[in-house]
């Protein structure tokens, strides 16, 4: 995925409806909960084997409560001034450190 193509094409989607004044990092985020907040819903009331062997219907619906998600962070990311992939690689990298592999 070219996060940073993606970008361009959420920025055209917003201009084309004029939602720029809407677009900022503070909206985007609380959007983004709501969001998760659907994301969780899937959830909510299976059992941890259930939520490891869903449906169709409910796989679809997962991938787009995920892609709504995925868009509003990555609109958060391209306001905010953060490069997303290096972002990424660091904080991976300090995971690494914080969570060392288990020693045998």
């Amino acid at each position: 995925m070219d996060i940073s193509a993606l970008q361009q094409r959420l920025r055209r989607f917003a201009n084309e409806r004029d939602w720029q004044p809407y677009q900022t990092p503070k909206n985007l985020a609380m959007a983004m909960t709501v969001e998760a907040a659907e994301l969780l819903e899937i959830f909510q009331w299976l059992t941890p084997e259930q939520s490891l062997s869903l449906d169709e219907d409910q796989r679809r619906h997962l991938g787009e409560e995920l892609s709504d998600v995925l868009l509003y962070l990555v609109q958060i990311a391209d306001h905010g001034g953060v490069e997303l992939e290096a972002a990424v690689e660091r904080k991976l990298a300090m995971n690494a450190i914080k969570h060392p592999p288990k020693q045998s």
